[in-house]
């Protein structure tokens, strides 16, 4: 969430920002009713302090033996008319924070125009598109080559897009796991957190989910709690409504959770199986710094992802996103896409945001300066440290050999036994 004193000081330049995302935002309607509100609140300070003052009157007149009843009954409508206005600030209070609520955040300058994917910046790549002298199969048919995957009796167990991993596949997920999460704590210096995979709706309001994504979430029926779309939701909320010492900053988490997405819409061939799920594991790679920082943080976040994949030897590129295609809370983000053959395309295995002071503003995160300052908002960043059903598709398909085999890539052979091939019909 902005804070409403940057639109209140700044309203056109942010308006202008703002218009990069979304040529519709106008912030007239908050303007307007920030107006009322203060007009309101100085009528009712004025009133309290007149009633204030009148009070100690009504105190003397009393010791004096006089009569204040005149007095007390002009007083009583003072009050009630505090209480109206009262009342109407706090309607008015409500409704500027739902307004304030749909608003994104002020993407970064640096940020290209765009409304799609497309029209990203591609900032580097690593690696070559594999070569086969053979016709590479997709996943699904390496899946059902090797059993790694059983898609039907996932279906069976839940509904369509959720993925169930079987032997091998199990071990090579939970190795891949293993891996980045080593990686992470030992090399990176990241804090290893294992959140609730369910949360409440301050919680998911504080990361940015609620209220405008509610529709995408998994809500329990009998509790006020939903199923985590990822554990960036958890983690902003770690040190919610806290103040940090700057010292201590900044914070780095990384976390593993399983992940919950309703997505809705059908989707074509190209994107059955592990492409687009409702359930999937990740590892979150999370920190909490300084404003001076921030950018810093974001660049070396971005790195210890790409890391990951070049040690599994997959060829990437890294793209930063347009304005109209970044999350809610993000004000500059980079996606870190692999290659998967069969597709022929690139898909998304991280993605990497500077949120800014977005979700402290939401979550009321602080800091105190060491040389003594004003608190300040903290900044929150935010990536994947990676999400491995995508992962798992470049690796099967990338490291496929044409009699179905596929081989395991070194970093993470010393996770699954020492294995080097996974055999059909293992």
């Amino acid at each position: 969430m902005l804070d409403i004193r940057t639109i209140r000081s700044e309203p056109e330049e942010t308006e202008r920002k703002l218009k990069r995302r979304d040529p519709s935002i106008s912030l007239r309607p908050i303007l307007d009713l920030d107006c009322r509100r203060r007009q309101l609140i100085f009528r009712s300070e004025e009133l309290k302090k007149k009633r204030n003052e009148v009070s100690d009157s009504i105190g003397r007149l009393k010791k004096e033996g006089k009569d204040a009843s005149e007095i007390i009954a002009e007083m009583k409508s003072v009050s009630e008319e505090i209480k109206r206005l009262d009342a109407q600030i706090g309607r008015l209070e409500e409704q500027i924070h739902d307004e304030m609520c749909q608003l994104p955040n002020i993407p970064d300058d640096p940020v290209p125009i765009g409304q799609t994917k497309e029209e990203a910046i591609v900032l580097r790549e690593w690696g070559h598109k594999p070569e086969f002298a053979f016709e590479p199969r997709n996943h699904v048919q390496l899946a059902a080559i090797t059993g790694l995957l059983d898609f039907p009796r996932a279906a069976k167990l839940a509904e369509a897009q959720f993925p169930m991993y079987v032997g091998l596949g199990a071990i090579l997920e939970w190795a891949l796991l293993c891996f980045m999460v080593e990686v992470q704590t030992r090399e990176n210096g990241y804090t290893l957190v294992l959140p609730p995979y369910l949360a409440n709706p301050q919680t998911m309001f504080t990361s940015g989910n609620l209220p405008k994504f509610e529709h995408e979430l998994y809500r329990l029926r009998d509790n006020e709690l939903y199923l985590i779309p990822t554990s960036e939701v958890s983690l902003t909320s770690l040190h919610r409504d806290e103040i940090l010492e700057e010292e201590a900053l900044p914070v780095r988490y990384v976390s593993y959770t399983a992940c919950f997405r309703r997505e809705a819409g059908t989707y074509g061939a190209e994107e059955r199986g592990l492409i687009r799920v409702h359930q999937f594991n990740k590892i979150e790679m999370y920190k909490i710094t300084t404003s001076e920082t921030s950018d810093r943080e974001l660049d070396s976040m971005v790195r210890d992802a790409e890391k990951i994949v070049e040690r599994l030897g997959l060829h990437y590129r890294t793209r930063l996103l347009p304005t109209g295609d970044m999350a809610l809370q993000s004000a500059k983000t980079c996606d870190i896409e692999v290659w998967l053959p069969a597709q022929k395309a690139y898909y998304e295995v991280s993605s990497c945001s500077n949120c800014k002071s977005f979700q402290a503003v939401r979550g009321n995160m602080r800091y105190r300066p060491k040389d003594g300052g004003k608190n300040q908002y903290v900044h929150t960043l935010n990536g994947s440290g990676l999400a491995t059903s995508r992962l798992m598709v470049a690796i099967m398909e990338t490291y496929q050999q044409a009699d179905g085999s596929i081989i395991v890539p070194e970093a993470i052979r010393k996770y699954m036994m020492g294995m080097e091939r996974i055999e059909p019909g293992h």
